[in-house]
């Protein structure tokens, strides 16, 4: 089997399985520990898994996330039943912002539902799935294209959301703990709290496998949301932290 080949079947194997490990990958394409070893660590300078013991995963860490096109194939019906939730608070004529991430792709498409509407956001792929839908306003914002996030990024991004309104912003996030939201990329932590900054209220959107965990940088307290989605029961201690910080917690229900 060509190289090429056994590491695009190392990345489908990840997103299945969200990990691999070393000894399987090693015998299922009967090379040794070191070819495959070779194959982690050109795929993770590339950004696209980070090695842990025995193997490698997609899963966020401290300062990983991993690239949209993983995330976007995976949990499709999670991610939708997330959605639904959130779309309950947009209401027709609002002005919205919609951040980057593959949740907030799924809820910027059933945003057609709600029209009209404005729509502001930095994700490529609401853009996309917007552009040429009557009733819909899209306000794109430019900056630095990110494929890792399939978004745009940076200085640019950020003045042009300080010169915005919206009346809710949707923020996706890949960790929440201890009474506050993270997120390990710089770029995406900055579009994050400007669109924050510049909307009336924010909800936040968030699996809940991703309670408990950090990441490098801290986005937001709990209390700067008016409501958390997700899409079970976090923990009592992560629930009471919510209820404190007087967010509304939206648990999306199995259709």
């Amino acid at each position: 089997m060509k190289r090429d080949d056994r590491r695009q079947q190392i990345l489908d194997a990840l997103v299945r399985n969200g990990a691999v490990q070393l000894d399987e990958l090693a015998e299922q394409f009967a090379v040794s520990k070191m070819t495959i070893h070779r194959d982690l660590d050109d795929l993770e300078g590339e950004g696209l898994l980070r090695k842990i013991r025995g193997g490698a995963t997609i899963e966020p860490g401290s300062q990983f996330e991993s690239d949209f096109r993983f995330r976007h194939l995976q949990g499709q019906e999670l991610k939708s039943r997330m959605a639904r939730a959130a779309l309950d608070r947009v209401e027709p004529g609002m002005t919205v912002m919609i951040n980057d991430g593959s949740t907030a792709t799924v809820l910027g498409e059933m945003l057609v539902e709600k029209r009209p509407l404005t729509v502001i956001t930095n994700n490529d792929a609401v853009m996309e799935a917007l552009k040429s839908e009557t009733g819909m306003t899209v306000i794109a914002l430019g900056g630095r294209y990110s494929a890792k996030y399939n978004a745009w990024v940076g200085r640019v991004t950020e003045r042009a959301l300080a010169e915005l309104r919206a009346d809710l912003a949707f923020i996706s996030t890949p960790a929440a703990a201890e009474g506050r939201v993270y997120h390990m990329d710089d770029d995406i932590t900055g579009v994050k709290r400007g669109m924050m900054d510049a909307a009336a209220q924010s909800v936040l959107l968030v699996n809940h496998l991703r309670f408990g965990q950090t990441a490098l940088h801290v986005l937001a307290e709990y209390a700067e949301f008016a409501a958390v989605v997700t899409d079970a029961q976090p923990s009592q201690d992560e629930r009471a932290r919510i209820d404190t910080a007087g967010a509304a917690l939206l648990v999306a229900a199995e259709r």
